[in-house]
């Protein structure tokens, strides 16, 4: 396999993907609140990647290779399983008799051979590590988060009817949290060609990772995430294991610009933006010489502008 680099873009409605738990659960800003941009870390979309995974090979795939390692599980007592036990799992599951858990991880459990793991436990530790690397998500926009509230129909509590008058809540509770309109975002990636030697990550792996991000992104679902859609994901491969473009994502633009969101009507779905690729698309043929392969894929509701010269893929 190759070395490579990847950019992906996408939009999210009504929610927000990643939540700051410091911050009332606001969206998480590390830019601040002058920037106006909000973040996804990368331990989100690799949770989006993983979880696409789990459901569609839950018995590990044709090949019982693709199971997930870092996952959240519980024992019948409804007490969540540590390292080991998850490891033993899949150990049974493959017919795995050796006492090498790495030896095992690396063979079995596609997310330890594409984000590495740490695993101590008992007289065996070792830490590996993952040939992919995830950068964090950040909006092409600022950002207004908007708090809202509302009301469970539900009550909390039964009512009871004692000598002719009702005791208990005769209500729903109240909630609230915070929630934006619309957002796109753009995240880089990186593949390390001498690390995935090490973690055993082949090529099939790789188009694995990124059909699950594609895919990953509209699987996972949870209220306050808001209806999330992938956009745009280039994927670009080098001749040479050491070199690396970088920063692609410094090279898109999305109009309309940053005046636009922060004041006057601010766009609500994609029909109100267009993303510039013609920067990176000049970068890419700059380097044409140094590329192997660039694959694109484009969800056909995304307005673009200018061109990028890679494989247009089909969508999964």
């Amino acid at each position: 396999m190759y070395s490579g680099e990847i950019l992906f873009v996408k939009s999210v409605k009504d929610g927000i993907p990643n939540r700051d738990p410091l911050n009332e659960s606001d969206a998480r800003r590390i830019f601040g609140e002058e920037d106006g941009r909000i973040s996804l870390s990368d331990v989100s979309v690799k949770r989006d990647v993983r979880d696409y995974v789990l459901a569609r090979y839950p018995d590990g795939g044709e090949n019982r290779d693709r199971f997930i390692f870092v996952r959240e599980e519980k024992n019948e007592k409804g007490k969540l399983l540590g390292r080991g036990s998850l490891a033993k799992q899949i150990a049974e599951q493959v017919g795995y008799k050796e006492k090498n858990m790495e030896a095992l991880l690396k063979q079995a459990a596609f997310d330890v051979r594409a984000f590495g793991a740490v695993y101590s436990v008992s007289k065996e530790s070792f830490k590996l590590t993952g040939p992919v690397q995830f950068g964090w998500a950040h909006s092409l926009h600022p950002v207004e988060t908007k708090y809202v509230q509302g009301t469970v129909v539900m009550p909390s509590k039964d009512i009871k009817v004692e000598d002719g008058v009702e005791q208990g809540k005769g209500q729903g509770t109240i909630w609230t949290t915070y929630t934006l309109p619309f957002a796109v975002f753009a995240m880089p990636g990186v593949i390390n060609a001498s690390i995935a030697e090490e973690s055993g990550m082949t090529a099939e792996d790789v188009d694995l990772l990124l059909e699950s991000l594609w895919r990953g992104t509209q699987h996972r679902q949870a209220r306050g995430r808001g209806t999330q859609q992938p956009l745009f994901l280039l994927h670009v491969e080098y001749r040479d294991p050491f070199f690396r473009i970088g920063y692609l994502e410094d090279r898109i633009t999305l109009y309309p610009e940053r005046e636009a969101w922060i004041t006057g009507e601010k766009p609500t779905s994609l029909s109100d933006v267009t993303l510039d690729v013609a920067a990176l698309g000049e970068l890419i043929a700059e380097y044409s010489d140094r590329i192997h392969r660039a694959r694109l894929w484009v969800h056909h509701s995304l307005n673009v502008q200018g061109d990028v010269k890679a494989e247009v893929q089909p969508l999964w």
